[in-house]
């Protein structure tokens, strides 16, 4: 969520600089569909094409899923999310001042913590502009407080809409999202806020678990899951919005602790496809690290963390990742203004970026994610950007959004722009950054109205060529992280099976086998390329040479070989130290062919093929088979030195 730029102050603490800097949109960037209709597209500067909600519902069919970078509906046709964010559920209220005061909310808009505009404008008058628009789908935001406020709205919140009378916020959301889905939309949910405290500063919402429990977020979430499980138009699930740093510390990607965003989105994303396997999970980067100054290292890391630690689901085909841009914020600026003390850091912000650098900052945030082939490959959505239109005067805003448009439509990135709605007093807009705005007498002024220099940069998204039609099936290559514990993936065997009882356990998602190890940091590699279909049965552990059988292979060597006819989807380590496979088996015959790989001395890993563009194990050797092998074997030993460590694969042919 954008926020305002903090002005000047006196406080001259580290503290009060981080509270003021953090008060910044961040960037997130993800993936999602759009979709094709029968109608004739309209030309780069045209308005766009208004489809009736008919015509939408009719264009794609929900669930979606995706194939390597793209979103797919159920017809297996590529769905771009061409989408905005309809902001008011996650609170107005700044934080200070009477909530009842219009004047301390966002732009002196006070939402009463549902969608705005249902005050100002019929519903079906505000769909019809949003069609007009050319969007498809609509991230929606909400807090966590949404879920058990019982207080009514009031009925001056939602006087166009008169149905809406004597609700919560909730069962007004209730009512959005099934207006919206009816009329051919795509419904995005979006955890916003814990607070109805409007976001980004150290306000109670820096992380999922800040203000309530990381179980109280799950279960949250698997409350709205299940609510609107029937609805296959609710189509995606954004896990966080602009995780950050709180007063004392930092939100970290892989650490293993209670700040651990990557730990946090495998256990909510697994969560909530346990309960509906048909959600699009979609995970945001991390927003900023560090304090505010100069002399600190700081930064917005956003999904480059990924390049090493992706994220590994039950369902592969159910991952999306997502970014935030705004031009006044940077890759290491907070996008606050006023000097040191007010936590403005100095650095580059993004619309001070050259084309080309800009380009590449982009690409290495986020973008690098759509690469085919690699152990993170999914869809990017930018599910936020943005900048003011009317009354804009800083012409490097409007230069960077014009670049930035461009960027997003040479990579045919889905997006979602921020705000949709805002609101307009006296004829004089609130938030010049919204899409629409409506004055209390329901008086429109749009993006596609005279007056808004943003038109033709918006018509020109909305109207780009892209991937359309069918989108081939995609091979997966994810990664198992053992680092700190268990990843246990599979549905089919069990998620809390203990097969190997005190050590920690990997097992690939159901479809999948481990195709590769790294030698001394527990990760792996799976992949489903070749899909040998696995025999009902149970898996068999393997924890000594009791299946060693074909010949000494790794003579000296302790080895772990799987039984005929079976392939190891799993295995667990003590330490760094290789204890058990777990060996599937195959509805086929296997070969029994032997191919040694030796990793014990430095990478080996094919020359092409899956993930070989890619580190899935920084400053470990990593073994991989070919994506036409499986994994028959492992050896390792205890001897010099190697601390049972693994050394060798076995991999054999598929065919």
């Amino acid at each position: 969520m954008r926020s305002r730029t903090p002005g000047g102050g006196l406080a001259r603490t580290v503290t009060r600089a981080l509270t003021t800097a953090l008060a910044t949109g961040a960037l997130l960037v993800g993936a999602l569909p759009g979709t094709a209709t029968a109608l004739a597209p309209a030309a780069v500067t045209d308005a766009p094409v208004a489809l009736t909600g008919p015509q939408l519902a009719a264009s794609w069919t929900g669930p979606l899923s995706t194939r390597g970078r793209y979103i797919v509906d159920a017809q297996g046709n590529r769905f771009k999310l061409k989408a905005s964010n309809w902001a008011g559920a996650q609170g107005t209220y700044e934080g200070s001042g009477s909530e009842s005061d219009v004047a301390n909310h966002q732009a002196d808009q006070m939402s009463n913590n549902i969608p705005l505009g249902l005050d100002r404008v019929p519903m079906a008058e505000i769909l019809a502009d949003f069609h007009a628009l050319g969007i498809n789908s609509i991230r929606l935001p909400y807090s966590d407080a949404m879920i058990d406020d019982e207080t009514l709205v009031p009925n001056y919140a939602v006087a166009a809409n008169p149905q809406l009378a004597d609700k919560t916020p909730l069962e007004v959301f209730d009512a959005v999202v099934e207006a919206l889905t009816a009329d051919g939309f795509a419904v995005i949910l979006n955890n916003h806020t814990t607070t109805y405290r409007f976001c980004c500063s150290l306000d109670g919402n820096e992380r999922w678990n800040t203000s309530q429990t990381t179980q109280e977020w799950i279960d949250n979430w698997l409350f709205l899951v299940n609510r609107y499980k029937s609805n296959k138009r609710v189509v995606g699930a954004d896990l966080r919005n602009e995780v950050r740093r709180d007063w004392n510390d930092d939100p970290n990607w892989g650490w293993g602790n209670d700040h651990d965003l990557y730990e946090a989105f495998q256990q909510a994303g697994n969560a909530i496809l346990e309960a509906d396997p048909d959600m699009l999970i979609i995970m945001e980067g991390i927003n900023w690290q560090g304090i505010p100054q100069g002399m600190f290292p700081h930064g917005r890391p956003t999904l480059t963390p990924v390049r090493n630690l992706s994220n590994t689901l039950i369902h592969s085909g159910k991952l999306v990742y997502s970014a935030h841009f705004y031009g006044f914020t940077g890759p290491h600026h907070t996008g606050s203004s006023g000097g040191w003390q007010n936590g403005e850091t100095n650095d580059p912000r993004y619309r001070d970026l050259s084309p080309e650098d800009l380009i590449k900052v982009v690409d290495d945030q986020a973008l690098f994610v759509t690469e085919e082939g690699q152990h993170f490959t999914a869809p990017v959505w930018i599910s936020e950007f943005g900048t003011g239109g009317r009354g804009q005067t800083d012409q490097k805003e409007k230069d960077w959004f014009a670049r930035f448009t461009d960027i997003l439509v040479e990579n045919d990135t889905d997006f979602a722009q921020w705000p949709l709605v805002g609101w307009t007093t006296n004829g004089k807009i609130n938030d010049n950054w919204a899409l629409i705005s409506y004055d209390d007498d329901g008086t429109r002024q749009s993006v596609l109205d005279p007056g808004d220099w943003r038109t033709t940069a918006w018509n020109k998204l909305v109207n780009a060529t892209g991937k359309t039609g069918k989108v081939a099936k995609a091979d997966h290559w994810n990664m198992l992280n053992l680092d700190y514990g268990d990843q246990m993936l599979s549905l089919y065997l069990g998620r809390k099976t203990e097969w190997s009882h005190g050590n920690r356990k990997g097992v690939c998602p159901d479809g999948q086998r481990v195709v590769g190890l790294a030698r001394s940091n527990n990760r792996g590699l799976c992949t489903d390329a070749g899909r040998p279909a696995r025999a009902e049965g149970d898996a068999i552990t393997v924890p000594d040479e009791r299946y060693v059988k074909n010949g000494d292979w790794a003579s000296g060597y302790n080895k772990l070989e799987c039984p005929k006819d079976t392939f190891a989807v799993g295995y667990s380590v003590n330490g760094n130290s290789m204890v058990a496979l777990l060996c599937a088996p195959s509805a086929r015959s296997l070969s029994m062919t032997n191919r040694l790989l030796w990793f014990d001395k430095g990478d080996n890993r094919p020359a092409s093929g899956g993930s070989t563009a890619s580190d899935w194990a920084p400053g470990a050797y990593k073994g991989q088979c070919r994506d036409d092998e499986y994994l028959a074997g492992v050896a390792f030993t205890w001897r010099w030195q190697h601390g049972g460590a693994p050394d060798a694969l076995l991999c054999r042919p598929l065919n």
